[in-house]
């Protein structure tokens, strides 16, 4: 999905419960927002959807969009995060296949930098070693960011 983007920006905003089950400083909801560019187009695009968890679970979500993308949607998980020395958070998600995109795996990095190259290959050992992922952890790949994003 991201080979032909760059700038890939996803931000996750805590929504106010669902119901008055959940204690308020909990979440079953996030707002979704993802912004990115073609590679050879100074154009920002934005998509725009709310995640509602799955299953009851904080590891497991299902995203519908807003506006005309209402009629998408994904189920998607959390498989691992962690942080490298030095602090740089990250994260690891995998996404079933829908009408419009393949199934994947995400590699998510709070650096500006990126996820160090020994970070990246110890994630993907561990994937390798998950049934249902491992294929998918085999074409994982770096999207462009240009300087300064």
């Amino acid at each position: 999905m991201w080979r032909s983007k760059r700038n890939v920006k996803i931000t996750y905003t805590l929504l106010p419960p669902s119901s008055q089950t959940i204690p308020a400083e909990q979440t079953d909801r996030l707002d979704d927002v993802v912004s990115y560019q073609a590679l050879d187009s100074p154009k920002v695009s934005t998509v725009h959807g709310v995640d509602k968890m799955s299953g009851g679970s904080h590891d497991a979500w299902d995203w519908r969009g807003k506006g005309w993308l209402v009629i998408a949607g994904s189920h998607w998980e959390v498989l691992g995060w962690g942080h490298e020395d030095g602090g740089n958070a990250w994260c690891v998600t995998y996404f079933a296949k829908t009408l419009f995109t393949p199934a994947g795996i995400d590699f998510y990095s709070r650096g500006r930098e990126g996820l160090r190259e020994e970070t990246v290959e110890a994630i993907k050992e561990g994937l390798a070693g998950i049934e249902e992922v491992k294929e998918l952890a085999g074409s994982v790949f770096e999207v462009k960011v240009d300087d300064g994003n």
